[in-house]
């Protein structure tokens, strides 16, 4: 069976750049979170980021109001098993995505196609806590959605290759580029990623460099278009910090200790632009290093 309505659990910032993207490709979309307020939130997001690419010409007026008339919101799981294929978009925690699928389950059509957008974590273990190993798999995107090219597919020890083909198929409709991974601790992007920026946070922390030092000898030195710690900001501390442990625990090599001062940003709830507060302090115009 083909894919056509896909329902989306979580309306953060991942949650509302896949409904955008699906939207835009003509997929029916239904995005759920538990709050009312943060559909209203991502309705509108997506309204003005659609309003960003018209400005940019990359897509018509038209496009754009084609594109919201798909996106359907609602605080009912219910609603959302209507669908062919669910990806769950909600943070980090391996115990929070297995009880958002566990309360999905008693709704889900038997074809319905089950991924998680997880960054790090197992998908042979996420697979487990659902009826349907064989038809679950995972599904990364990459931050900001509308803009990265790339999608990690990651299937489990019993994924099917009908599963994997089909998702690929709608990867392809989006105009991306797929990486297959193999179901190992953060998969291929944040397995290299993450501990660069670890590595970047403990130069920081044995006072090898400063913020702006570092990440200006990254930008400059290596032609990245963004410094690790700026990344990290970007990313969120705490999901980088949850993205080491899950490498730390399940690698259990010690190269992938987590860095004291990463675990002391997220402990006082400095974790980033969300919190506009991390490397760099956002609460004024121009960011500034808070060390």
């Amino acid at each position: 069976m083909s894919i056509n309505r896909i329902g989306i659990i979580g309306a953060g910032q991942m949650g509302t750049g896949i409904a955008h993207v699906m939207a835009l490709a003509n997929y029916d979309v239904i995005l759920n979170d538990v709050l009312p307020e943060h559909l209203i939130s991502a309705k509108n997001k997506i309204a003005q980021n659609l309003d960003r690419q018209i400005a940019a010409k990359k897509i018509s007026g038209d496009e754009a109001s084609e594109a919201l008339s798909h996106v359907k919101t609602s605080i009912d799981l219910e609603a959302v098993a209507n669908t062919d294929l669910i990806i769950e978009a909600v943070n980090e925690e391996e115990e929070l995505k297995r009880k958002v699928f566990l309360s999905i389950m008693p709704y889900l059509e038997e074809h319905t196609v089950l991924t998680s957008n997880t960054s790090s974590i197992s998908i042979t273990r996420l697979a487990s806590s659902t009826d349907r190993p064989e038809k679950f798999l995972g599904f990364h995107f990459m931050n900001p959605v509308p803009i990265m090219q790339l999608v990690e597919l990651i299937p489990g020890i019993a994924t099917t290759q009908d599963t994997f083909e089909k998702c690929k198929a709608v990867v392809d409709r989006l105009g991306k580029t797929v990486a297959r991974s193999e179901d190992f601790p953060a998969f291929i992007v944040n397995r290299i990623l993450i501990p660069m920026i670890n590595e970047a946070i403990y130069t920081l922390y044995e006072g090898v460099g400063s913020v702006e030092a570092i990440d200006t000898s990254l930008k400059l030195g290596a032609n990245h278009p963004m410094g690790p710690l700026e990344l990290a900001d970007f990313i969120g501390l705490d999901t980088c910090l949850s993205i080491m442990n899950v490498l730390h625990d399940g690698l259990a090599d010690t190269k992938y200790r987590p860095c004291p001062l990463l675990t002391k940003y997220v402990e006082a709830g400095w974790l980033g632009r969300k919190s506009k507060r991390g490397f760099y302090d956002y609460k004024t115009g121009t960011p500034l290093p808070t060390r």
